[in-house]
């Protein structure tokens, strides 16, 4: 079978810019889908970080202007990855996070920086580079999601697009008023367009004119067609439910591997686990907690705020306390959280710690060291942290939303009996159920062949990308005779 070529269109890519989970997606599928047959480019903005990484980088093409000023387009390759740069700087050239100025608030000019990105990719599709024709273009997220948009009211050929929805919460709305200046014309600006409660929504472009749309959980796919979940979308999502698919994520399991890591004290396995006693200790002693072999360890690895559910937690501690249990928390987010859980972890020493920020190698060592890990999320798309749990054998304490649903089995008689499950799952996202859930996980650690079993099942679960690209590469070819012949874009 011939290798079908695909663009990916993402606004950041592991290992080279990230800020969550789009970037571990866009940094694994190119390798997984490799083994399908499928040859995956990406398209990334050329922010300072990515075109330092370009290795051997040619320009393959030059635009005289890209929303206010020149551009390149660079081809190269960095972190084992093809990858399609745009190298403008008056768009990306900015330190620090890809889309927030240094006081936190968005860059003004967003709309055209992701703009940009979007007319690039639609280019790409219609024959830009002589040598390189994509069959499919794959959008992530909003950033990407004016890509089917300069199909349909442009002029040319198309190319199948797929539209993938990470987190709906992010959408990307901006002024009507916009409209021309991002090289759209006025009859773009209709419900069945770009138009959204009088704005351009990016997002909602994607959405609606794409011609499948994916998201990272089967469940995820279900509830953002739900008043509760669909943010404002539900309508457009249940209208075109059928072109929707939850696709689940999986992780890098090269990367995160707790028989080779590099980054933990001690590497063990399913097979021989002794080792992990080893990384707790270490944990405790990096985060400053009490060395105690058998207090029970919750961690959280998290973006701090009212999506992840880390208030329940705040208020839980009290709980979390009195159980003689302890917590390592790495993250940050909403100030208030932050400054809740640095006041917890004066007022317990030894008992409560917590690191402000993001380190991946911190991540890894949590992940080894810790007994539980925590993520009371009121929703979450798909969530990899329970993933790498999964794999280091940290027993997931979840809520029952999204892709935690689709990865945890709870640990309830039946499947206790059954000795298939793999963490404690609580609904509805509640403070109530939330303690309960932490008081059913301090009871499971006290049955130590119990817990040594959820361990085992847990890391013996497949959260590799093997079956999400098998997936992603019947979407893909689903799509390829709808290409044949080139069409001008309406609706879809």
């Amino acid at each position: 079978m011939a290798r079908l070529q695909v663009l990916s269109v993402a606004s950041e890519v592991y290992p080279l810019i990230k800020t969550g989970g789009l970037a571990d997606v866009a940094g694994a599928l190119p390798a997984a889908l490799a083994a399908e047959g499928i040859s995956m480019r990406t398209l990334v903005p050329g922010y300072p970080a990515v075109t330092a990484a370009l290795k051997r980088a040619q320009a393959v093409h030059a635009f005289d202007d890209l929303f206010g000023g020149p551009a390149r387009l660079l081809a190269g390759k960095a972190a084992g990855l093809d990858l399609l740069v745009i190298d403008a700087p008056h768009l990306y050239a900015r330190p620090g996070n890809p889309y927030l100025e240094p006081d936190g608030q968005d860059w003004p000019d967003n709309a055209f920086r992701f703009a940009g990105l979007a007319r690039v990719a639609a280019a790409l599709g219609r024959g830009l580079l002589p040598n390189y024709a994509p069959g499919v273009i794959h959008c992530h997220d909003w950033q990407a999601g004016l890509t089917p948009a300069y199909f349909a009211f442009g002029e040319g050929p198309s190319v199948p697009t797929v539209m993938t929805v990470h987190n709906l919460a992010f959408q990307g709305a901006f002024p009507a008023d916009l409209l021309g200046a991002l090289g759209l014309p006025p009859r773009a600006f209709t419900v069945d367009g770009v138009e959204y409660h009088g704005q351009i929504g990016f997002l909602k472009a994607g959405l609606q004119l794409a011609d499948r749309i994916t998201t990272v959980s089967p469940t995820y796919a279900n509830e953002i067609c739900s008043d509760e979940f669909g943010m404002g979308l539900q309508g457009l999502l249940r209208g075109r439910a059928e072109r929707l698919q939850g696709i689940l994520n999986g992780i890098d399991t090269d990367v995160w591997n707790p028989g080779a890591d590099p980054l933990i004290a001690a590497p063990y396995s399913a097979a021989d686990p002794g080792a992990r006693a080893a990384d707790k200790a270490a944990l405790q002693a990096e985060m400053g907690l009490a060395g105690s072999p058998d207090t029970l360890l919750f961690a959280v690895i998290s973006r701090l705020g009212w999506q992840k559910g880390l208030d329940l937690l705040l208020d839980a501690l009290p709980l979390l306390i009195a159980e003689g249990a302890q917590l390592a928390l790495l993250g940050s987010g909403d100030a208030a959280l932050e400054a809740g859980f640095r006041a917890a972890a004066d007022a317990h020493p030894g008992q409560i710690a917590c690191r402000i920020g993001y380190d991946e190698g911190l991540a890894h060592r949590i992940q080894a060291g810790a007994d539980a890990l925590l993520v009371p999320s009121r929703f979450e798309p798909c969530g990899l942290t329970q993933l790498c749990a999964l794999r280091y054998g940290a027993v997931p304490v979840v809520a029952r939303v999204g892709g935690l649903a689709d990865t945890v089995i709870d640990a309830s008689p039946v499947a206790l009996a059954a000795e298939a499950a793999t963490g404690v799952m609580f609904s509805p996202v509640n403070q109530t159920m939330f303690e309960g859930a932490l008081r059913r996980t301090a009871a499971l650690y006290r049955q130590p062949e119990i817990w040594a079993r959820l361990q085992r099942n847990g890391m013996a679960t497949d959260v590799s990308w093997h079956g999400p690209a098998q997936d992603y590469a019947r979407l893909y070819r689903s799509l390829i005779p709808a290409a044949a012949p080139a069409r001008p874009r309406g609706r879809a």
